[in-house]
């Protein structure tokens, strides 16, 4: 436990480098995922035949491992001369955030109260005046419980990420590991728990902030 504080303590400069790097990698993936898989969701919420074939192709996105991902990447991107580093990582990333997102979004939308939805229909909101302004709001806590499963999946998924060049966390545990260095694997790991719980309790926060008082319970 000591040599754990001493690695922290004398490295943390270090760490902290490693840390923004992955803080980086995993908000531009989670960023692209929420700008892809809202609109999907959404979707997915009016057309119930698009949205058997998309949450099918998301849920076996998340059926292929992670390693192996990041490997078809390399001579995917490599036709342009990306094989190797950040971008293959993020859309990686990318992938494997869509499902939790599009289908959390899908029920989301889904479980606003139909009495609701009567009453924006009534006053003459149009559908994406009802989608904005009523539908939206209600389905927030659910949307952003998948953005948050994403994330915190993505921060772990990430560390594998190094073994493309990605950089991040995952750098010092790989180190730990060629140096046969525990120490350095349990900080790695340690920093990757800690930066979940961090983000999961940053996107509380959020959720918080723009759920609508009537919704929150």
């Amino acid at each position: 436990m000591s040599d754990l504080i001493d690695y922290f303590t004398s490295n943390f400069t270090f760490l902290l480098g490693y840390t923004w790097d992955h803080i980086k990698l995993v908000g531009s993936a989670i960023i692209i995922a929420i700008v892809i898989g809202v609109p999907l969701g959404i979707y997915c919420s009016v057309n119930k035949y698009a949205a058997s074939t998309i949450l099918q192709i998301a849920s076996i996105m998340m059926t292929i491992p992670s390693l192996a991902l990041f490997g078809i990447m390399i001579p995917i991107l490599s036709l342009i001369n990306e094989g190797i580093g950040t971008l293959p990582a993020i859309i990686a990333l990318v992938l494997y955030s869509q499902l939790p997102i599009i289908r959390n979004t899908y029920t989301a939308i889904n479980n606003v109260d139909p009495d609701i939805r009567d009453a924006a229909n009534g006053i003459g909101l149009t559908t994406f005046q009802r989608l904005y302004k009523v539908e939206l709001p209600n389905a927030i806590p659910l949307i952003m419980a998948g953005v948050r499963t994403a994330t915190v999946l993505n921060i772990g998924v990430g560390a594998i990420a190094t073994l493309i060049g990605a950089g991040g966390l995952g750098g010092i545990i790989y180190q730990g590991i060629l140096r046969n260095n525990t120490t350095m694997i349990l900080a790695g790991a340690l920093s990757v728990a800690v930066l979940a719980l961090i983000a999961d309790l940053f996107l509380r926060l959020i959720e918080n902030l723009f759920t609508p008082k009537g919704v929150k319970k």
